[in-house]
C-alpha cells in the first residue's frame, strides 16, 4: 500500500467500501459510501469519489462482475488441456493454416542444383 498514490488508495477505499456495502446488502450510494469511510478513518477520500464509485457499482453491476469477472489484461497462465470435442476440430483448424502460411524454401546462394558448388 505504501507504493500508492494518494488517488491509488482513494479509489482502493471506495471501490472496497461499495464491495462491502454490497456485501452487507446494504444499499450502495454515495451517502452510504461516505459514511463507511469516515467510519473506517478514510476521511481525506475526495468527495467526487464516492459519487462515481456509487453511480457505477450498482448492486448488479457488482454481481455481475463477481460471477463473471473480466481479464484486464497482464500475463496469464497457460490454457487449460480441454476435454471438449470441439477442441480437436479446432486444433485440426490451426494446423492447417500453419501449413499453409509456410513460405516456399528459397536457396539463398542462386543454385538449384545439388553440385555442392556455393
Amino acid at each position: 500500500m505504501d507504493k500508492l498514490t494518494q488517488s491509488q488508495k482513494e479509489e482502493y477505499a471506495t471501490s472496497l467500501a461499495a464491495i462491502a456495502l454490497y456485501d452487507g446488502e446494504a444499499d450502495i450510494s454515495s451517502e452510504q459510501i461516505t459514511t463507511l469511510l469516515e467510519a473506517t478513518g478514510n476521511k481525506d477520500v475526495a468527495a467526487f469519489y464516492p459519487i462515481i464509485f456509487a453511480n457505477f457499482l450498482t448492486a448488479e453491476k457488482i454481481s455481475e462482475m463477481i460471477i463473471s469477472p473480466v481479464s484486464g489484461g497482464g500475463g496469464g497462465g497457460g490454457g487449460g488441456g480441454g476435454g471438449a470435442g470441439g477442441d480437436a476440430e479446432a486444433e485440426e483448424e490451426e494446423e492447417k493454416e500453419e501449413v499453409e502460411e509456410a513460405p516456399p524454401a528459397v536457396d539463398m546462394f542462386g543454385g538449384g542444383d545439388d553440385d555442392g558448388d556455393y
